[in-house]
């Protein structure tokens, strides 16, 4: 995934800073949206797929730690990158603790902010990689029988086969069929790679 997939959104209320911003990164190769104020992106941010924020500090409507704040609060957390002036240090802080990956004290260089941007957009390319194989595996689970899905949750768990059909009324041998069917149905090419995606996912599975 190229950085050009991830749209870096600018937060700033100042339009000379956003504009600035902005061309430094689109020529820089990002692509960019700008928000005037904090409510306005607030509103917008459950609707974001993969990206990731420039957020000053300091802004009329809302201030920059409260905004990491409510984004976390709806779920809706991006990997974040907070601009702070002169003796906001102590507030930048706070916003890391709220979730942001960095601050980055005015003036800075181009070379700081891209190198940040960076590390951003990358993390926001691999939690939207997680997120759509989560799905993936989500969907995959769908397609599995009842019957398939109490054996896999007794896979996940760890259990022999043989504890598997005893806890289920059924013979070893059936298991092992149903652990085949499983298997095809999820696209896993081990009992190794079948519990790591299910892990990996987040799901629980009940034997």
């Amino acid at each position: 995934m190229s950085i050009a997939d991830t749209v870096v959104h600018i937060v700033d209320d100042e339009e000379a800073v956003r504009n600035s911003l902005a061309f430094l990164l689109q020529t820089s190769g990002f692509a960019v949206r700008v928000h005037e104020t904090a409510t306005e992106f607030l509103k917008l941010a459950p609707t974001i797929a993969n990206g990731c924020l420039i957020t000053d500090l300091r802004m009329p409507d809302m201030d920059g730690v409260e905004l990491l704040r409510r984004l976390r609060e709806a779920g809706a957390m991006l990997p974040a990158i907070v601009i702070t002036g002169h003796g906001d240090v102590q507030m930048a802080v706070e916003a890391m603790k709220s979730g942001a990956l960095d601050f980055i004290e005015k003036p800075f260089s181009d070379e700081v902010i891209i190198s940040s941007i960076t590390r951003a957009v990358n993390r926001a390319a691999e939690q939207h990689q997680s997120a759509a194989a989560a799905e993936q595996v989500r969907q995959r689970l769908d397609t599995l029988s009842e019957r398939e899905r109490q054996v896999l949750g007794g896979v996940v768990a760890g259990q022999a086969n043989k504890t598997i059909a005893f806890d289920l009324g059924i013979s070893p041998r059936t298991v092992e069929v149903y652990r085949a069917g499983l298997m095809a149905k999820m696209q896993a090419r081990s009992l190794a790679e079948l519990v790591r995606m299910v892990m990996d996912a987040g799901i629980a599975i009940e034997g």
